[in-house]
């Protein structure tokens, strides 16, 4: 059974940073691809970036350029490093991961979801 335990989410100021983590076990990790979504509080789940089995990566506009999505395969984590954090990336960060996507940014794509992890940046 896949399984993710995601962490690295807090608070932080405006202009911070964190690194998020997404250690998964139960599936072959570099068979999926991998992505972040997120959702704001009476707002729809959002995907954030993906990485694929053949390491293509992407990334909505609103975070292209400041966030970066890389794995370690042999620990089988994905990271989501957030640079220049703004107010507007408040949510609940969750990782997913499916063995075929068409869509990378449509959750409905996605069979196995982390719990969830807040992310607060404070202006």
């Amino acid at each position: 059974e896949a399984q993710f335990v995601e962490s690295g989410g807090g608070l932080v100021q405006a202009g911070g940073s964190l690194r998020l983590s997404c250690a998964a076990s139960g599936f072959v990790f570099n068979h999926y691809t991998i992505a972040w979504f997120r959702q704001a509080p009476g707002k729809e789940r959002e995907g954030v970036s993906s990485i694929s089995s053949d390491d293509s990566s992407y990334y909505a506009h609103s975070v292209k350029g400041r966030f970066t999505i890389f794995c370690d395969y042999a620990k089988n984590t994905v990271y989501l490093q957030m640079n220049s954090l703004k107010p507007e990336d408040t949510a609940v960060y969750y990782c997913a991961a499916d063995p075929q996507v068409g869509n990378w940014g449509d959750p409905y794509e996605y069979d196995y979801w982390g719990q969830g992890i807040q992310v607060t940046v404070s202006s």
